[in-house]
């Protein structure tokens, strides 16, 4: 048990005794029995001294317990012909017992308290009657009930944690999750199941523009939009702005809402809301000619099956983005505290062998062998930095690339300009670390391999539309290496995200690589604004 534990039970035994001797000592003042002032004070000593016998010791032998029961025992009998309210004392020990050891102590007070009642009362009392012996039962009884909540308390605050419960619980659940598997016809894309909601929306009500957006953080943050640019004016479908402040209304108040032609309502699985839908009737089509009001409260009621799977799905993804994340940072340290510190010491063996070279020849050879450990280090040192980077709840997706640009500028020399235009709507989690992880691979590709000087960066975040490109001044694209598979992987990432990745020569030199998710073409990878924020690392 521990200390600050022990001392809240310690407090808390003292205030028993505290309140079971002004139990006693009122009644007793108020009806003038001076009989049994001498019987308190013997009560108060020894209920003082196992007090001062807790606070100085808290794990007692049961034998102190045992003497602290036996005494108030033989005292509350001495009297109890003429005061058996005294009686209610015996009503403690088990309590206080309990508290320390349990149901065990509890048991063992209760019996040394019995014995000493009972034969003081036979051997130096009248004996005991039925009206005396009725009293003993009675607060016996009494003791034993609150001796049991005592030592469930201790039993339940004393119980040692188990350091393995959460692996138990996740062990079961994931079972679960693969047996249950096969059963999920639509599969566990969150997209995929946001993209079925609104075709069905769609069917109940003609719009020209729909979005769903999912919480996340502090607000929420949209899954997949859909806009019909022949039916609404391109200023309007470019600036979902008012839809998305009517989804944080609703995300607020619970309610189906509309304001003029737009409305938004939400999704609830298990009394929470999963999603919000958010839309723009079709132009020429009145509120109250589709009934909007009706309509929507229908949809949010009609959809509860199609939010638990979407929650489903949502939470599938936290859970692979956390697990891919735990695995990332321990081969992160795997690298940095082994491999790394190998080959750093072979580094300094290969100092020694350099200052101690006997010929120029033997000295060149030593130091190509030099230069060749500082360039693993270095490539180490970035694949290290590729592997803890990551994309939290404080950094956005901007500021996370601004960060990785920084270091491998520092790391090796190479100018790299950022420039970010995103605004204060966060991507999903899942899609922001897979974004992330293709800016580290282009970033990291060149650096290494285009010769370039200078390496620009443009990141542009409107969810769900975004563009990053990473363009250099080098060397271009070069033919493919055997043992390369870092642009496939970029094209995978890519792919489980629904972006669309290009990958090319600029036309005025140096590689492009540039990837996208937007239904917009026109969205370009250049910046040309001057209010977006320019960093040169």
């Amino acid at each position: 048990m521990g200390s600050a534990t022990s001392r809240t039970f310690g407090r808390l035994a003292v205030a028993a005794r505290v309140f079971v001797l002004l139990a006693l000592v009122g009644p007793a003042v108020w009806a003038r029995d001076t009989a049994s002032f001498p019987f308190l004070v013997a009560l108060a000593v020894a209920l003082g001294l196992g007090a001062i016998a807790a606070q100085r010791r808290w794990r007692l032998a049961a034998s102190s317990d045992l003497l602290e029961a036996t005494a108030v025992g033989v005292i509350v009998a001495l009297p109890a012909e003429t005061s058996p309210g005294l009686l209610a004392a015996l009503a403690l020990p088990p309590f206080l017992s309990g508290l320390r050891h349990g149901n065990r102590g509890v048991a063992e007070a209760l019996t040394a308290q019995l014995i000493g009642v009972v034969a003081t009362a036979s051997l130096l009392g009248g004996g005991i009657d039925s009206g005396l012996g009725v009293a003993i039962f009675t607060w016996s009884v009494c003791g034993l009930g609150m001796g049991l909540v005592a030592g469930f308390l201790h039993t339940f605050i004393r119980r040692e944690p188990d350091s393995v419960a959460g692996y138990r619980e996740a062990r079961q659940l994931l079972r679960e999750l693969l047996d249950l598997s096969g059963d999920l016809s639509s599969g566990l894309d969150p997209v995929s199941q946001a993209d079925g909601l609104l075709a069905a929306v769609r069917d109940e009500l003609p719009t020209s523009a729909l979005a769903v957006h999912v919480p996340q953080h502090d607000g929420l943050t949209p899954l997949t939009r859909s806009v019909a640019l022949a039916d609404e004016p391109a200023e309007a479908a470019a600036e979902p702005d008012h839809r998305d402040r009517l989804a944080e209304r609703v995300l607020a108040t619970g309610r189906p809402m509309t304001r003029g032609q737009d409305f938004a309502f939400p999704l609830t699985a298990g009394g929470s809301i999963v999603a919000v839908v958010t839309g723009t009737l079709s132009a020429g089509l009145s509120p109250d000619q589709a009934g909007l009001d009706k309509k929507l409260a229908t949809l949010s009621r009609g959809f509860g099956p199609d939010a638990v799977r979407l929650e489903a799905s949502l939470l599938f993804g936290q859970l692979r983005d956390l697990a891919t994340s735990e695995e990332r940072r321990r081969l992160a340290r795997e690298m940095h505290d082994g491999m790394a510190q190998e080959i750093a010491s072979l580094g300094y063996f290969v100092d020694g062998l350099l200052a101690a070279a006997d010929s120029p020849e033997q000295k060149a050879q030593l130091q190509l062998l030099r230069d060749s450990i500082t360039s693993v280090v270095a490539e180490v040192r970035r694949s290290v930095l590729t592997l803890r980077s990551a994309v939290d709840g404080s950094d956005s997706l901007g500021a996370a690339i601004g960060g990785v640009a920084r270091h491998l500028s520092a790391l090796s020399g190479v100018a790299i300009s950022v420039t970010i235009d995103e605004g204060t709507v966060r991507l999903r989690p899942e899609v922001e670390a897979e974004l992330m992880r293709i800016t580290q691979e282009a970033l990291n590709n060149a650096v290494r391999h285009a010769e370039a000087s200078r390496i620009d960066v443009v990141c542009e975040v409107n969810p769900p539309d975004v563009a990053i490109s990473v363009r250099d001044n080098g060397r271009g694209l070069q033919e493919k290496r055997v043992d390369s598979h870092g642009l496939e992987i970029m094209q995978e990432r890519a792919r489980l995200v629904g972006a669309t990745l290009d990958i090319g020569n600029h036309p005025d030199g140096g590689a492009l690589v540039a990837v996208r998710i937007s239904g917009d073409a026109a969205r370009g990878a250049t910046v040309s604004d001057p209010e977006r924020e320019s960093v040169l690392s």
